[in-house]
């Protein structure tokens, strides 16, 4: 169970409006590139600064949301194009979610062309994941009551998986620092959003990286697993 992460351009062409050059008088405008501001020494990029910078953060960080990014959201959307491009330089896939209303990165992985791996794998570990699919399960149970979001406090968060680990000794201090760890990480990535202190929504993000398949799959491990133990 892994999920690609990224912590972390190539060139792309530059569409021009044509102007007609067949009556006298007619100058053939320049490209576009010609009328670039260097943004540093010796730059030679070719994409605006708004641009660049969401190309950036789509590389620094796992998703661009527009709920929280609306004006990078609407930069992405209007130079869809050319972003797409520059990523693809780099084997990476570009995925915009327009229900959802985020957009995040794949690794291109091909059995044909050799493809050079530049987003490394940082797979939940088992804690995370636990957390993960109690999130999402809360989320889907939400959706399906017609609620439009969905929250939820850090206690029911311990409680659904504490229940996942051996008590026997009474020691929660242990287990209860690795599960708020675990909150910790989701929300620096954007899966939970911290409304209040203790108090969370639940994002869409989580369905993204838990399908319907994948979490029936983990939730039906989990059980076993659980039985198992007992």
């Amino acid at each position: 169970m892994s999920e690609t992460v990224t912590d972390g351009v190539g060139t792309d062409e530059v569409v021009t409006d044509e102007v007609g050059t067949d009556e006298a008088g007619f100058i053939e405008p320049a490209p576009m590139e010609n009328d670039q501001t260097e943004l540093f020494a010796g730059d030679r990029g070719l994409l605006d600064p708004e641009v660049r910078r969401v190309l950036v953060r789509l590389l620094q960080r796992r998703f661009l949301s527009a709920e929280k990014h609306r004006a990078q959201w609407r930069t992405l959307l209007e130079h869809q194009s050319v972003i797409e491009s520059r990523l693809h330089d780099l084997f990476v896939r570009l995925v915009v979610d327009h229900d959802r209303q985020i957009a995040y990165k794949q690794q291109v992985r091909s059995g044909e062309v050799d493809v050079p791996i530049l987003l490394r794998d940082d797979p939940y570990n088992r804690v995370e994941t636990l957390v993960l699919v109690h999130l999402r399960t809360v989320y889907q149970h939400e959706a399906s009551s017609g609620e439009t979001s969905a929250r939820i406090d850090l206690e029911d968060i311990e409680q659904g998986v504490l229940t996942f680990f051996d008590l026997d000794d009474n020691n929660l201090v242990r287990p209860q620092r690795e599960i708020r760890d675990a909150v910790g990480r989701l929300a620096a990535e954007g899966l939970i959003d911290e409304e209040s202190t203790g108090r969370y929504r639940i994002t869409p993000l989580v369905e993204v990286v838990l399908d319907n398949n994948r979490l029936a799959e983990l939730t039906r491990w989990l059980a076993e697993n659980k039985e198992t133990r007992s």
